[in-house]
């Protein structure tokens, strides 16, 4: 690109003049000078002012946006005398694409005209001083500046057209017009106009000028597609980019003579008409939407509400499990010792649902998106969360005990309400895989108002979700129903370890997906590291209470503590390792189900066919049973198949800036999602979280 030359040519003044353009400030790489569109001036008129450029051949300035190099002309014009005003907005003319060097700029060449309107208020001649300053390019760049005076005399009337109207009328021709075309952009940077008159006969090319720097890569390829109603440009936006704006600037439309027509656009991520299915469930709500008044109650009820649900969710089964042992060890003591342990179990949900509501919180306004059970979206926090209940699953085996004292006060299991407050937290760890019906509505009213009033929503969801046990602990008819204590408490006790087991095979099943298949040796050498730490710490404890000696427990301790460290450092040098080929591709036998991509979803759109979107992931529970029940049924897949709708599956395992889009854009802070699209361009149709195969059937053949 050109480089920037030190000096300052061009500067000069011009002398007064009766005319409709001014002297000329000349260089020897352009001639500047102000011109009118009128000769003279009629009370209260509005006169059309520019700066006109004539660069000589080889030299360019620039536009609104000069591109990857340049700067912006300015001009300021002052009328002063009888009539008076002043101005210094430019209105841009279309520029022409000069790519060089990698580098893409946005410029004029030739006998250039950048105009301004001018309101003049008063009656009587005026004096027009204008200030102009701008950059020339070619091999090298020079800035140039000038000062211009125009005199123009009092008009009888309104003033006829000046001699260099034709300039304005020919400069008119270049300007951009307000698009009559719906303008939409996607996460990954997919821009779509939709409406009557885009087709393949009425333009042949097509291109995004950016009115601001800093958003798209300017040099890249811009791949074009249009068919009858639709046309889309791929746009690169580069990782800086203040995402949160809308898409400002200029689509030119090039037809097959060759002509090109601006059209100025503001393009927002947004999502046209949801067309719901009727089920409180799934009710979208608008990104940009945040409740007021009672809607907050609605929003804090819906809350409460997914929380209950989510103790039927089946990734809450392995601690709920647990609590059940907890409450059966109780069954024989008295009231007041229940309800102080439900109070702590409460207090350790709604802790947990405190801390993880100020963190989404706290990411969402630095910038961050953050969604539901986004923490699984780190492999080192899925393997953490296995290691965690496959120790617990140890413990209740008997491989080794947590021994009375301070320890005990430490194990879920065990007496004491610090046991009551960490299971409150683990039910929340492993509750976030889950969706339940409600808290959709909830969560994206959380994160898209006030922060208080957000941290009361995620504190009203734990409350939902510690209720059951609040119940069954302060109600004496259902706690004395509680078996008595007894023989049958430790069969039962090592049968409810083979539920985390269970679940540690999926979480090391979700940490292969998230960091591929060679992250199994990290999760499982940790496994069995793990399991000799708590083997040698057992053999200390059963040896010490035959044998006695400190000595020796201390000697296991030390050994457990440095296998759990070895472990810990292992992890944390695997996770700073280049990811490995992650198995996250989506595949189907019957090649019915293709990734999502917003480039897919318009052109499917576009040819007017049925898709149906199913947004996932391989750590929510929900998606996995919604696939198992439903989506991936033979009545199912047969009607996809013979209705020939197309199946678009986004993996939200792992962070995807596309899919996070999507989700906001229809209210979502979390997986699952379903949405289906009619044929023939019809309304968008959200489905509820939780499926069946009758109402995934009746949706797509209604």
């Amino acid at each position: 690109m050109a480089l920037l030359a030190v000096g300052i040519c061009g500067l000069g003044t011009s002398e007064p003049s009766f005319a409709a353009e001014s002297p000329a400030v000349a260089s020897a790489n352009d001639t500047a000078t102000l011109v009118t569109d009128r000769d003279a001036v009629g009370p209260d008129q509005k006169l059309r002012v520019g700066l006109r450029l004539q660069l000589k051949p080889g030299w360019h300035t620039y536009w609104l946006n000069p591109g990857d190099a340049g700067d912006t002309p300015t001009l300021d014009v002052t009328a002063q005398g009888s009539a008076t005003g002043k101005t210094s907005t430019i209105h841009w003319p279309m520029p022409v694409r000069l790519s060089e060097g990698g580098l893409m700029s946005y410029a004029y060449v030739g006998d250039v005209l950048l105009p301004a309107d001018l309101a003049l208020q008063g009656t009587g001649s005026t004096t027009l001083h204008a200030h102009a300053e701008w950059l020339v390019c070619a091999e090298v760049c020079i800035p140039e500046s000038g000062d211009f005076t125009l005199n123009l005399p009092a008009a009888e009337g309104a003033a006829p057209a000046g001699a260099q109207a034709g300039l304005f009328q020919a400069v008119d021709a270049k300007m951009p017009i307000p698009s009559p075309f719906e303008a939409k952009v996607s996460a990954d940077g997919l821009l779509t106009l939709e409406g009557k008159g885009l087709s393949s006969a009425a333009v042949s090319d097509a291109w995004f000028l950016p009115a601001e720097g800093g958003v798209i890569d300017q040099v890249a390829s811009q791949p074009f597609k249009v068919k009858d109603g639709l046309l889309s440009l791929q746009l690169k936006f580069l990782k800086t980019a203040h995402r949160d704006q809308p898409l400002k600037g200029l689509v030119v439309l090039k037809d097959e003579a060759g002509q090109e027509s601006p059209i100025e656009i503001s393009a927002s991520q947004t999502v046209g008409a949801v067309a719901v299915v009727p089920n409180t469930s799934s009710a979208p709500v608008s990104a940009d939407a945040v409740p007021t008044g009672a809607g907050w109650l609605r929003v804090l009820a819906f809350a409460f509400v997914g929380g209950l649900i989510l103790n039927l969710m089946p990734c809450v089964f392995p601690v709920l499990a647990m609590k059940a042992l907890s409450l059966a060890r109780m069954g024989g003591v008295g009231r007041s010792v229940h309800l102080q342990s439900a109070f702590f179990y409460t207090l350790g949900v709604t802790g947990a649902f405190a801390a993880l509501g100020i963190v989404m919180i706290g990411l969402r306004i630095a910038g961050s998106a953050a969604g539901w059970g986004f923490q699984f979206q780190s492999a080192g926090f899925v393997v953490g969360v296995c290691w965690l209940l496959f120790g617990m699953a140890l413990n209740l085996l008997g491989v080794f005990e947590i021994s009375a004292g301070r320890l005990a006060q430490l194990h879920p299991h065990g007496a004491g309400h610090a046991g009551d407050m960490l299971t409150g937290l683990l039910a929340v760890i492993v509750a976030t895989p889950c969706t339940a019906p409600f808290m959709g509505v909830a969560i994206a009213g959380a994160l898209g108002g006030p922060p208080l009033m957000g941290l009361l929503v995620f504190l009203s969801m734990g409350l939902g979700l510690a209720a059951p046990y609040v119940l069954v602990a302060s109600v004496p008819g259902l706690a004395s129903r509680m078996p008595k204590p007894g023989a049958w408490m430790g069969v039962l006790k090592q049968a409810l370890a083979f539920p985390l087991l269970a679940t540690c095979v999926w979480l090391l099943w979700v940490a292969t997906i998230e960091r591929g298949t060679n992250f199994v040796v990290v999760a499982g050498g940790g496994l069995v590291l793990l399991g000799f730490a708590a083997w040698i710490y057992g053999m200390g404890q059963h040896r010490a209470m035959r044998e006695g000696g400190r000595g020796t427990v201390l000697f296991c301790r030390v050994v457990a503590v440095l296998c759990m460290a070895f472990c810990g450092g292992f992890l944390a040098r695997s996770l700073a390792e280049p990811v490995s080929a992650a198995s996250t591709t989506i595949t189907s036998a019957d090649n019915l189900i293709q990734p999502f991509s917003d480039k897919a979803l318009a052109d499917l759109r576009a040819d007017g066919k049925p898709v149906f979107v199913d947004m996932t992931a391989s750590w929510c529970i929900t998606c996995m049973v919604n696939e198992r029940v439903a989506l991936d049924t033979a009545s199912v897949r047969q009607a996809f198949s013979e209705r020939h709708v197309a199946y678009l599956k986004g993996d939200w395992t792992n962070r995807d800036a596309g899919i996070s889009a999507y989700l906001k854009a229809h209210g979502r802070d979390g997986v699952p999602l379903y949405v289906y699209y009619p044929p023939k361009h019809g309304a968008e149709v959200v489905l509820p979280q939780i499926l069946t195969p009758r109402m995934v059937l009746d949706i797509i053949g209604h």
